[in-house]
């Protein structure tokens, strides 16, 4: 099969879990030597064309080609510079002729490249992973209340117009209706937590359309456990990720200030997470007053790349997944589970869904900094729970076995008819 991998960026300019899934997707295929796989992936500034072409290759693989589109319409996810897509884009689907074209965002590409991908190549399979509820919520696909951050429970025209009093309900109706109507024509929707298919099934898309499948990691063997001194404790606990509001450390930080200092003794957390210079000005206030209250029990690292985190999972015991917002699969918790460091999570959404409370890992009551603080005092008090938690973490697919998932699901549809109308 010739198998084209679509993703709003690339890990090498842009590292979240979306497109690292959509990029360790197109190496396992490629690895199967059995099938051709390609990468198009979206750039955008600070990265400009060369010369005027759209479409460009960046030092990257003979088969990973970005185009270039910087025309976006957050509230429809569309693209206004149709151009882009028309011409270039087309031009390029023409030149690969995928039998397989696989969306794991249209983040700045819009939804009317999956209708171009129909239009051009007729007889593809069609695919789309979600990685959030993007297309639900306005709210960055956050499904989170704009008031005070409160969790969303379900979309509507009238619930989003009242969140979002500068759209009448009749717009967003017209939005929903434009994001479903190029969603159908799509012959497969994906997603890496059942939760989200719940989701977008009561959105309103057909749940038999929908197929669960797990992301892949690299396998690769786990970072050995923290030396400890005589006596020491389990006590390290790692924050990974972007610092954002939505990802839970101010929660965190605040957790961290209210266990009692009997029970923390000389315990720790590491942050290691990017993009705090591009928060809104608000949360980087409180952001530093948070650090500044929490003292020498907190560190902060900063960003860091992908491929030191098996050496900063050395670093820690536990790793805390904080988010206020329901997650789909985050990256984070399969890494805690290859490394056996036991998490530590909100329980809702897809964190619930991953971490089996009391066995692999520990729930919190999400957005609750004194449920937290509890779980906190209560890894460092037990020192048996360490050992019995992380002996039980689930080994998370290997890239192989991802690959191998996908093209099943592939040659299943490329069987099924009638195709997308």
């Amino acid at each position: 099969m010739r198998i084209l991998i679509v993703s709003h960026g690339h890990p090498a300019f842009s590292i979240g879990g979306a497109e690292m899934a959509a990029h360790n997707l197109f190496r396992a295929i490629e690895a199967t030597g059995e099938h051709e796989s390609w990468f198009l992936a979206r750039a955008t500034a600070p990265i400009r064309p060369h010369g005027g072409v759209k479409l460009m290759s960046l030092g990257q693989g003979p088969r990973e080609t970005f185009l270039h589109t910087d025309s976006w319409d957050h509230f429809n996810l569309s693209n206004g510079a149709l151009e882009d897509l028309s011409g270039p884009l087309a031009n390029f689907l023409l030149h690969v002729k995928p039998q397989v074209v696989h969306f794991h965002h249209v983040i700045g590409l819009g939804v009317e490249a999956i209708a171009l991908v129909r239009r051009v190549l007729p007889k593809a399979t069609i695919v789309v992973t979600f990685h959030e509820y993007l297309s639900v919520c306005l709210h960055h696909g956050q499904m989170v209340k704009r008031a005070r951050n409160k969790l969303c429970h379900g979309a509507s025209p009238a619930e989003c117009a009242v969140c979002f009093p500068e759209h009448e309900a009749g717009a967003i109706y017209l939005r929903e209706q434009f994001i479903k109507n190029h969603l159908a024509l799509a012959d497969l929707y994906v997603s890496p937590s059942r939760f989200l298919i719940d989701r977008y099934v009561r959105w309103g898309l057909p749940e038999a359309r929908f197929r669960f499948v797990e992301n892949g990691l690299d396998a690769r063997p786990p970072a050995p456990p923290r030396a400890l001194p005589p006596g020491g404790r389990r006590d390290r606990f790692g924050f990974f990720g972007q610092v954002s509001e939505f990802k839970g450390l101010p929660v965190l930080l605040e957790a961290v200030t209210r266990v009692p200092d009997a029970a923390w003794g000389e315990a720790s957390l590491c942050i290691f997470g990017g993009n705090l210079d591009i928060q809104p000005e608000a949360f980087r206030t409180r952001f530093a007053a948070l650090m500044e209250r929490a003292g020498r029990r907190v560190r902060f690292f900063g960003a860091y790349r992908a491929e030191e985190l098996p050496r900063l999972m050395a670093q820690v015991d536990w790793t805390v997944v904080p988010s206020i917002w329901w997650e789909n699969s985050p990256l984070v918790i399969q890494e805690s589970f290859l490394h056996r460091r036991p998490p530590i999570v909100s329980d809702i959404g897809g964190m619930a869904e991953k971490v089996r409370d009391g066995i692999d890992g520990l729930h919190f009551r999400a957005a609750s900094p004194e449920d937290l603080a509890e779980r906190l005092g209560q890894a460092v008090g037990d020192a048996a729970l360490w050992e019995r938690l992380a002996a039980a973490a689930p080994p998370p697919p290997d890239l192989a076995r991802f690959a191998a998932e996908h093209l099943a699901l592939y040659e299943a549809t490329q069987r099924r008819v009638p195709r997308a109308a």
